[in-house]
């Protein structure tokens, strides 16, 4: 009998899902948090995004509408990217922005991105940011500098190439990037923003964000 309980207790272990790995999540998208969120229109743009949240099975999510439009909604949050380096995506594109030429100033627009901002000065211009986008033009893992400023960096997490209007999961290593792209060894992140922008095309976009989290693996 106790020879039997012990095997089902060794068993039981080691069928327990992990619970090593860190997870800091970001947003949980609910009315209030949205409320509480900063809005930031983009300097020139005609239009506010418009942003709102709903639910279904798998839990809250944001919606994204910008028609000729640009602003984004964020928040400031101290991630340790030494504990959780790594960024984790939900998302999705309902209509893109097909034909725009992403890599410069008149084709400049996503219809789903998610900064990452490291304040390395005392005024908003002289943060760094990497800019992990939902592309509708270009491929995953391509990268460029925004052509409005170096100290942000475009990178590819997904395309709708590959993912047209289906949620799709994403990840990516924020400190190895912050390295690679801006020469800086980063250990604390100081916000996060999210963005659908239409106001250099001129064009609609419909977005989707759920599930926004940092993990240590």
């Amino acid at each position: 009998m106790l020879f039997n309980l012990i095997k089902f207790l060794i068993i039981y272990i080691l069928l327990m899902p992990s619970i090593s790995a860190e997870e800091l999540i970001v947003f949980n998208f609910t009315e209030e948090e949205l409320n509480s969120l900063k809005v930031r229109k983009v300097r020139g743009a005609d239009e506010k995004t418009l942003y709102s949240v709903n639910s279904n099975q798998d839990g809250n999510y944001l919606k994204a509408v910008a028609v000729n439009a640009a602003s984004g909604v964020g928040k400031e949050v101290k991630i340790n990217l030494n504990k959780t380096p790594f960024i984790n995506i939900t998302w999705k594109v309902e209509k893109d922005l097909k034909g725009i030429k992403e890599d410069t100033k008149k084709g400049h627009d996503f219809a789903a991105r998610v900064f990452v901002i490291k304040k390395t000065g005392a005024t908003p211009l002289s943060n760094r940011a990497i800019n992990y986008v939902f592309s509708s033009n270009s491929n995953v893992g391509e990268s460029w500098p925004s052509p409005y400023t170096k100290k942000s960096i475009d990178k590819v997490l997904s395309s709708t190439k590959n993912d047209f209007n289906q949620w799709v999961s994403v990840k990516a290593n924020v400190k190895e990037d912050f390295k690679k792209f801006h020469g800086l060894d980063v250990e604390e992140l100081s916000g996060l923003a999210i963005m659908a922008d239409t106001d250099n095309s001129k064009l609609t976009a419909i977005s989707y964000y759920q599930n926004i989290f940092f993990s240590s693996e």
